[in-house]
């Protein structure tokens, strides 16, 4: 699929940056629109490290924003990450709407961030913003959580399977997009999100597997 396929179902100011930066589209960027990413379904897309999970949830959170159905909120585990994002989503799309961090002070409502609309934060934030009641927060149109197969971690998972259970409950309409590599139970967390599955093994750098012994690599 080549992305001028996809040119009536995008907002106009977003076709022109991709068009310029893309020629066709990765298998899973295929199946995601195919699955209704565009058309505001809930996506769980498990494909490999740099197949292109990224840009399925920019095309997601900017449609939104430059259609004016709502801010997006883009959800990551680690401060360093996040930065990031901030980092590329500012230089991308920082001409489409503004773009802010939020990673720092966990007693803070934050209430500045009215006046953004693409919103980068870790899940620790995301649940001080929602205890303080962000006033904001009732806007955000899509929902974005990246390495999702942390619901699994011990540490981190019951702090995020609370938050998606919460966001879900106050903004019955939003969008939510699920990215990860590795989810051992697809099927049964894609049910449990209420999200149309996209599963794909594509990868821009085929993998091998062998063992190095005595100087020599064989591979199987």
């Amino acid at each position: 699929m080549r992305v001028t396929d996809i040119k009536a179902l995008l907002p106009e100011r977003l076709f022109d940056i991709l068009s310029q930066q893309y020629d066709e589209l990765r298998p899973c960027q295929k199946k995601a629109i195919d699955k209704g990413l565009l058309t505001g379904a809930n996506l769980l897309v498990c494909t490999p490290t740099a197949s292109g999970k990224t840009l399925v949830a920019e095309m997601a959170a900017l449609k939104a924003i430059l259609d004016a159905e709502g801010k997006a909120l883009y959800i990551v585990p680690l401060k360093a990450l996040a930065s990031e994002k901030f980092k590329d989503f500012g230089k991308r799309y920082g001409s489409l709407c503004k773009v802010a961090l939020s990673i720092g002070d966990m007693d803070s409502a934050d209430t500045y961030l009215e006046d953004y609309q693409l919103i980068i934060c870790t899940s620790e934030k995301l649940d001080s913003l929602l205890r303080h009641r962000s006033p904001w927060l009732s806007r955000v149109a899509v929902v974005i959580v990246d390495e999702v197969h942390l619901l699994n971690d011990a540490g981190r998972g019951p702090t995020l399977e609370i938050l998606l259970t919460i966001m879900r409950h106050l903004l019955p309409k939003m969008q939510l997009i699920a990215l990860s590599a590795t989810i051992g139970n697809p099927h049964e967390l894609a049910k449990w999100l209420n999200a149309n599955l996209v599963l794909d093994s594509w990868r821009p750098v085929e993998l091998h597997q062998g063992v190095y012994h005595m100087g020599k690599t064989e591979f199987y």
